[in-house]
């Protein structure tokens, strides 16, 4: 039976919920534990709880979302939102509910922003950037020499640099007779690859800075870095605009499908989204945008097409096919970029179908192609991209775990933001849990139990949902604690009062009422173990396909990739079956492997011309349409997995189960009385 009440849904949380007909927006939000900055109490001064109504069909979040399916704006509202160049937006506090929407949450309107672990890392790079400032001195004009001003300059940069072929770019063209007036004919000259002049400065200047982004599917970070020395100046991340066209890559691949302007869309979401990255990092640097002159570019394929305005449809079924494979350079200007006018961008080549130039990265940074160990990297996100091999040879595929890894299609999962549970311990014999949540030092077991205590012991931030690695570690020690089995169903015979029941539905009560920000307990339930054990299957399966193609049976060596893997704990990931074997302090994470190799091609233009010969060696295996992917799948989806032997693992893993006894109308009695209402403190 269809429900009457309104479906809501914010993004980029993917936090939902039916509410009563009437309800504001800022209430639905906080009902949902979504908070949203609001300082003047819903009186139309403060402007702070800006949203966006997402307009369309959306089959992946069974609803259509319109505009009118909200009370219509006060002249009030229209008033404030236009004052700040907003017309497009509503302000949650003014819009009432009065049918299904999805509601995107601009990052500016989140009172707790989301944490993103997109930083870098330090590494050691030989600078040998495509840009670069040369200082000339330019003869003057003089009567009966015909020589133009730029054919002065080219003699010039020919005799003082031994630079020759060189073109001008237009902008800068315009740019030579008035900077040779006001310099005196003394120029700095801004080159691009010593082929092309690309700014003119008079006298002269010092200052040509470059940036390195990493476009992912959630999370969008840019690194920008002084060109002369390499130095990196400022880090600054931010949500991925396209999340609420689909927060996994077919999902955006389907959208671009079935709307006529899908593509232009989620290209002009990210276009904006790179300009305000970029006017953010330069003003932390306090750097004029107008004096970066190079960018270079990585992603998955589907996020590198819609940067480009491609669209990425034929992505979505074999063969799979990539608009270009190759390593591209573009004007700035030509994509809408704001940086300098003549500034380039350079994309790093992709692999095949779906593992782009974001892999390619991470390989220019962990470069195994230079190393005698097999290497198994995995960089996990919502489409995990693996690697395995060393100088000899070099395997790859991409798994679809999902965004179960990020929190979604998990019953109280959200990212990593302040409240995510982001550690959890279980006591295997008492069952009772300790979590760690973003925003609060202290673990759960040192909270008070009295929420009236004195406001000194309270903790910092309650539990407001679970987050990545949060699930990944609940699920794992539910395994080690016996309240789920091998195949991930809840251990029938279990008695505590941790583990409650909704008919036939089991889930495990991590967090009590009196822990969370909403006051209703937090739970892992069996649909979330199952989506959890999916997603894992998809990448240990992807991994053991490529160790079958290179007859390996063993890796040496386990590197994590990515914002999310690298929070990951290397001994849940093995006990949940999310990686391979291996001796745990082989495995190791190396945070944003793909935004450092951005960096390496940034500052040092001979490893394009590597990446282009990795990705010219590299076999891909397409796990799509390989059925032994299949195979490896079933067999993955156990924890930690059906077939495979752990040997690390020995003295951590528990003794097998013995038979359930069979379900008599006792225990169906039990589990009925186990109602999740009746363990909310």
């Amino acid at each position: 039976m269809t429900s009457s009440k309104p479906l809501v849904i914010f993004m980029p949380s993917g936090r939902r919920a039916r509410v009563e007909p009437g309800v504001s927006l800022l209430e639905a939000a906080r009902g949902m534990g979504v908070e949203i900055e609001s300082i003047c109490a819903g009186r139309l001064t403060c402007g702070k709880c800006k949203v966006r109504i997402e307009e369309g069909v959306f089959p992946k979040h069974g609803l259509t979302s319109s505009n009118d399916h909200l009370t219509p704006a006060s002249q009030a509202e229209r008033e404030l939102l236009a004052k700040m160049g907003d017309a497009d937006c509503r302000l949650a506090c003014s819009a009432y509910v009065q049918g299904d929407v999805l509601v995107f949450v601009p990052e500016e309107s989140r009172a707790h922003k989301q944490i993103i672990r997109k930083s870098a890392t330090e590494r050691v790079i030989e600078v040998k950037p495509a840009v670069r400032e040369v200082y000339v001195e330019v003869d003057k004009a003089r009567l009966g020499e015909h020589r133009g001003d730029w054919g002065r300059l080219q003699d010039a940069l020919a005799e003082e640099w031994g630079l020759t072929d060189l073109r001008i770019d237009l902008p800068a063209l315009r740019k030579l007779q008035p900077a040779l007036r006001q310099g005196d004919h003394k120029l700095t000259v801004v080159l691009w690859q010593d082929r092309e002049v690309i700014d003119l400065h008079p006298g002269y200047h010092e200052g040509a800075y470059g940036l390195a982004v990493d476009v992912g599917s959630t999370t969008v970070a840019a690194y920008l870095c002084d060109l002369r020395t390499g130095e990196l100046l400022a880090t600054e991340s931010m949500m991925n605009p396209q999340v609420v066209y689909g927060e996994d890559l077919m999902s955006r691949i389907s959208y671009a499908m079935m709307h006529a302007d899908g593509v232009e869309k989620m290209h002009k979401a990210i276009i904006e989204a790179m300009n305000k990255l970029t006017a953010r990092v330069a003003k932390t640097a306090g750097v004029a945008r107008r004096n970066i002159y190079e960018a270079v570019i990585v992603g998955n394929t589907t996020m590198m097409h819609l940067f480009l305005g491609l669209d990425p449809r034929e992505l979505g079924g074999a063969p799979f096919a990539l608009a270009n494979r190759d390593g591209m350079d573009i004007k700035a200007r030509d994509l809408g970029l704001r940086f300098h006018a003549g500034a380039n961008v350079h994309i790093l080549p992709a692999e095949a179908g779906h593992v782009g130039a974001d892999n390619v990265g991470v390989l220019l940074a962990e470069t195994p192609h230079l190393h005698d160990e097999i290497s198994l990297i995995v960089d996990v996100g919502t489409n995990a991209e693996i690697v395995l091999g060393n100088r000899e040879r070099l395997f790859s595929a991409s798994s679809p775990t999902g965004p179960a890894f990020e929190g979604a299609q998990i019953t109280h999962g959200m990212r990593a933001a302040a409240g995510a549970i982001e550690r959890v311990r279980i006591d295997p014999v008492t069952k009772t849990p300790r979590f760690k949540v973003i925003g609060e030092e202290r673990w759960s077991d040192e909270w008070p139990d009295d929420p009236d205590e004195g406001a000194e012991f309270q903790p910092k931030q309650l539990a407001a949902g679970i987050c990545g690695s949060g699930v990944i570690e609940a699920v794992a020690e539910m395994f080690l604690a016996g309240i789920i089995r091998p195949d991930g169903r809840f251990e029938p015979d279990l008695k505590s009062e941790r583990v409650v029941w909704d008919g036939v539905r089991p889930a495990y009560v991590l967090a009590t009422a009196n822990q969370t920000a909403t006051r209703e307990p937090i739970l892992v339930t069996q649909e979330d173990v199952r989506n959890i054990q999916l997603a894992k299957a998809a990448l240990y399966a992807g991994a053991k396909l490529l160790m079958n193609r290179a007859g390996v049976n063993e890796v040496e060596r386990i590197v994590l990739a990515g914002a999310f893997g690298s929070y990951i704990d290397p001994k849940h990931a093995m006990i949940l079956g999310l990686i391979p074997d291996c001796e745990l302090d082989r495995v190791y994470a190396v945070g944003n492997a793909a935004g450092d190799g951005a960096r390496i091609a940034l500052l040092n233009r001979d490893k394009r011309i590597e990446a282009q010969r990795i990705v010219e060696r590299i076999r891909y295996i397409e796990t799509a349409v390989d059925p032994e992917f299949q195979e490896e799948f079933v067999a993955a989806i156990h924890i930690p997995h059906a077939s495979d032997s752990f040997p690390h693992l020995a003295h951590i893993l528990p003794d097998p189960p013995k038979p359930s006894r069979s379900r008599n109308g006792k225990n169906r009695k039990r589990r009925k009385n186990r109602q999740i209402a009746n363990h909310g403190g």
